[in-house]
């Protein structure tokens, strides 16, 4: 190994990690400002710190596997990436930028780690990609001009457990669990596709009314989507339904008994699931004492544990580490490849970016007035984040394994489309959110200069009623000098 090679190696961690530090302080120091166009310097720097990144790691790549061919998939990606990025801000001016940023940011890293992992994955991730920001680039469209989603409830119920029907009847089964069937050849995963429609539906149902009728109503089909899939196994999705269900309702009514009953109810279904289910045992198990069967149930985690402690603040560097001994490293670990390749910092600033795009999101939320689509972007939020969530605290022991993906990371077909998707209905939702703004401050600027009128017009009819008290005063002074003169004579 020559010396150039020597010091890439050693000194390319630390700039990466420097770099993946910079952009998730910036990520953070959009919110110090309240309109986008305050924050254009911010993401330019974002952009500038994701592209040095990027690059950054793909040249290591190269040095570390002495083929250069890498740098052409690092071209292809960038081309996408910043094609994408041209095209958004183009076609949807007022969209969110720290969210497109960011989802651009955290595919950047999933396609370096998924290179690093397994290059034929990667590839095809890539090409998933590519077609999923194909349909995002008119997802924004129809949100913002097809009023009738409203309308459309019935439809999102219907639609969604008929999906997840056909799969607990016919679909696949993987390691114990039916989640996917296939059409033509491609596999797709319903449940993950069900999410959109599950939010939709919720928000339809109870934008209007939120009474217990409603709620009632909404607990049936939400039932309904839960029990599917627990019947079929998928219970890292079931708790993601039922967790963006109990937080919708409590949005949509500011009733705490829902919650409460909610946390009830879900302790007892945990319960009753872990008496039910042997590999929830299993997993429950490997959570509880990994080390006791290190060999078997737990060794997924003992070696993701093993990985992530290994790794130190700022890892030992890629290629460097044994990613692959962790099995399902692609999917379900890949945050422990991250935190053992790349570092403890990276690994926590992975986990501050997903948290800064969340917080935007609900900022979008909170700022929507129109309530359906208010809990639209709470629910896409909610169900983003809390399947974080699951992802990291499976992989690092602070809850059971549930076996999802990490959104834009890890690899899986339908997850990426599904998150893309969701993000791309969230630029949607911005985009209503900024022409509320605009009208609002329209309406408050026609107030104002109709106020103003009103005070010249009261000022010019004061003026007009001095004078005329003025000449009247006049006129009656002039009566009295005549009277005086004619007295006089």
């Amino acid at each position: 190994m020559s010396h150039l090679e020597i010091y890439v190696s050693e000194y390319s961690r630390y700039v990466i990690t420097l770099l993946i530090i910079l952009y998730t302080y910036e990520s953070f120091a959009v919110f110090r400002y309240a309109k986008e166009e305050q924050r254009k310097g911010i993401y330019a720097r974002q952009c500038f710190l994701m592209f040095a990144f990027h690059f950054s790691c793909f040249v290591t790549i190269c040095f570390e596997t002495g083929d250069i061919t890498y740098l052409f998939f690092y071209a292809f990606q960038q081309i996408m990436l910043y094609a994408f990025t041209v095209l958004y801000r183009m076609l949807y001016p007022k969209s969110n930028r720290l969210v497109s940023n960011n989802m651009s940011m955290l595919l950047c890293i999933g396609f370096v780690i998924l290179t690093r992992l397994d290059m034929t994955k990667a590839i095809k991730q890539f090409i998933i990609v590519t077609g999923s920001l194909a349909i995002a680039l008119v997802i924004p469209f129809f949100v913002h001009k097809f009023k009738l989603l409203k309308k459309m409830k019935w439809i999102y119920a219907l639609a969604g457990v008929a999906a997840l029907g056909i799969v607990m009847i016919l679909g696949q089964t993987t390691y114990g669990s039916k989640l996917s069937y296939s059409i033509a050849g491609i596999t797709f995963q319903p449940s993950e596709f069900v999410k959109i429609l599950f939010v939709f539906y919720i928000a339809s149902s109870l934008h209007e009314e939120s009474g217990f009728f409603e709620v009632f109503t909404t607990a049936v089909v939400a039932a309904a989507h839960v029990i599917s899939l627990v019947i079929s196994k998928d219970l890292g999705s079931a708790l993601i339904f039922f967790i963006t269900y109990v937080l919708m309702v409590f949005v949509a009514t500011r009733n705490y008994l829902y919650v409460l009953a909610g946390a009830v109810g879900g302790s007892g279904a945990a319960y009753v699931a872990f008496q039910v289910f042997r590999h929830v045992q299993v997993r429950v198990q490997a959570w509880r004492d990994p080390w006791s069967v290190i060999d078997s149930d737990g060794f997924q985690i003992t070696q993701s544990l093993f990985a992530i402690s290994s790794g130190g603040w700022f890892g030992l560097g890629l290629y460097k580490g044994t990613p692959g001994s962790i099995p399902f490293v692609e999917t379900d670990f890949i945050f422990s490849a991250i935190a053992e390749e790349l570092g403890i910092l990276a690994a926590i600033s992975l986990i501050l970016i997903c948290v800064s795009t969340f917080l935007m999101v609900m900022a979008i939320a909170s700022g929507t007035r129109d309530k359906f689509y208010q809990l639209i972007a709470f629910g896409l939020g909610v169900t983003y984040i809390f399947q974080v969530f699951l992802t990291i605290g499976g992989g690092t022991k602070f809850i059971p394994l549930t076996g999802v993906t990490l959104p834009f990371i890890s690899y899986g077909g339908s997850s990426i489309l599904t998150t893309i998707v969701m993000f791309a209905v969230v630029q949607g939702l911005q985009i209503i959110r900024r022409e509320e703004e605009e009208a609002l401050e329209l309406a408050l600027k026609k107030r104002r200069m109709k106020k103003r009128r009103l005070q010249k017009q009261t000022q010019g009819n004061q003026k007009l009623s001095r004078s005329a008290s003025q000449l009247n005063d006049l006129k009656h002074r002039n009566d009295l000098a005549g009277d005086e003169i004619e007295d006089e004579e």
